[in-house]
C-alpha cells in the first residue's frame, strides 16, 4: 500500500505544469525626431529708464505728478522751497556790483597812473602796482560773475522737468520732505522702443535655439501677439531664484503692449534624434532609470539603464542607452527579474 501511494505521488510530481512565462506589453523603440519650446512669462519694460533727481538740496515744495502719468520733455515734476537759492543769488548780486566798484576804482587809477607816467610825472613802480591791482580787480569781477551763474543755476535746478517724454514708474518723495542732492525724485521710463524681460533658468541655455526670435503674446489677451529678439543676457545667475535676466527687443510693439504687461514668450529648439516611451516603461536600477529590454530569440529581459532627455506627460525621451529596433518592456515589468523569460504583447498586456 505504501509502495503504490509513493508511486501516485511521484507520478503527480511529474505531471506538474510549469507556470507560463509572465505576459508583459512591449514595444520596438525608434528614433524620432523631437523638437521642444519653452514658454516662460515676462513683463513689458521701457528700452531706455531714467531716474530723475534735484541737482541740489532742500525741502520739497509740491508734487506736480504721479505714477502713471505721461509727461512731456518740458513738464515741471516738483519744486523745491527756493529760499535758500535765492538768498545766494541776493549775495551773488551783491558780490558783483562790489566787484564792479572795485575795477571802476582800479581802472581810474590805472588811467591816471598811465597818464602821470607820459608826462613823467610817476615812477614805473606805481604804475606796475596801479596795473596789477586792475588785473586782481578784473579777476576777482569774473569769479563773483561766476558764482552769481552758479548761484542762479542751482535756483533753477529747484524746479524738476521731466527732460524727455515718457511715463512716470516711480515716485519716492513726498511734499514737505527734506532731499539731497541726486536722491532720486522720479523714475521715468522713456518712451520710444520695448523691451521684455524674462527670468530664464539657466538650464535652458544647454540647448540650442532654431532661431533668435521669440514669440511673444499678452497674457490678457493671447490674441495681441508680437515678435522679439534677444537683445542682452546677463553675465549673472539670480542667487535666490537661480534665474538668468534676458531682456528681448520686442520688434514694433502693438499698442496693447504697455508698460508693466504680462507677457508669454514662447521659443523652439533645434530638433535631436530621441526614442519616445510611455512613462510606465521606466524602471530604476541604482537609483539610475533604467528599462527592461526583451532578446528577442530567448524572450529573455535584462535591465539596461538609460540617459533621459525630458519627462514629459505621460512620456519620457530617451537620448541614450537604447538603440532602434530594440524591444522594451512597457507593463508588466513590475515582477520580473534578470533572465526572466516572458510572452512579450505589442501593445497591452494581460
Amino acid at each position: 500500500m505504501a509502495f503504490a501511494t509513493g508511486l501516485l505521488s511521484a507520478c503527480g510530481e511529474d505531471a506538474a505544469p510549469q507556470p507560463p512565462p509572465l505576459r508583459v506589453a512591449v514595444q520596438t523603440v525608434q528614433r524620432s525626431e523631437y523638437s521642444p519650446s519653452v514658454s516662460l512669462t515676462g513683463e513689458v519694460v521701457a528700452r531706455v529708464t531714467s531716474e530723475l533727481s534735484f541737482r541740489t538740496g532742500g525741502r520739497v515744495l509740491d508734487r506736480k505728478v504721479e505714477i502713471g502719468d505721461h509727461v512731456t520733455p518740458d513738464q515741471v515734476l516738483a519744486t523745491l522751497d527756493p529760499q535758500e537759492q535765492q538768498a545766494n543769488v541776493t549775495a551773488a548780486e551783491a558780490g558783483v556790483q562790489a566787484a564792479e566798484a572795485q575795477l571802476r576804482q582800479a581802472t581810474s587809477a590805472f588811467d591816471r597812473q598811465r597818464t602821470l607816467l607820459a608826462q613823467g610825472f610817476t615812477t614805473r613802480r606805481d604804475y606796475d602796482q596801479a596795473e596789477e591791482a586792475l588785473r586782481t580787480a578784473q579777476g576777482r569781477l569774473d569769479a563773483a560773475r561766476a558764482e552769481l551763474g552758479t548761484a542762479q543755476d542751482l535756483l533753477g535746478q529747484t524746479t524738476l522737468r521731466a527732460g524727455m517724454a515718457g511715463i512716470i514708474t516711480a515716485r519716492n518723495v513726498e511734499a514737505g520732505q527734506v532731499v539731497q542732492a541726486a536722491q532720486t525724485v522720479y523714475t521715468l521710463a522713456q518712451d520710444g522702443p520695448r523691451d521684455a524681460i524674462f527670468n530664464v533658468y539657466e538650464s535652458i541655455f544647454v540647448h540650442e535655439p532654431t532661431s533668435q526670435e521669440i514669440r511673444v503674446a499678452l497674457v490678457a489677451d493671447p490674441a495681441v501677439t508680437g515678435v522679439a529678439r534677444i537683445r542682452e543676457v546677463s553675465p549673472v545667475v539670480d542667487p535666490a531664484g537661480g534665474t538668468v535676466r534676458v531682456r528681448l527687443e520686442i520688434v514694433d510693439p502693438p499698442p496693447a503692449m504697455t508698460l508693466g504687461a504680462a507677457l508669454v514668450g514662447t521659443g523652439q529648439f533645434r530638433p535631436r534624434q530621441v526614442i519616445m516611451l510611455p512613462w510606465s516603461a521606466l524602471s530604476s536600477e541604482g537609483g539610475q532609470p533604467a528599462v527592461w529590454v526583451v532578446d528577442p530569440a530567448a524572450r529573455a529581459v535584462s535591465l539596461r539603464r538609460i540617459a533621459v532627455e525630458a519627462y514629459e506627460v505621460e512620456q519620457i525621451l530617451v537620448r541614450e542607452g537604447l538603440e532602434p529596433d530594440q524591444v522594451v518592456v512597457t507593463r508588466g515589468q513590475q515582477l520580473l527579474h534578470p533572465g526572466q523569460v516572458v510572452d512579450p504583447v505589442d501593445g497591452g498586456a494581460s
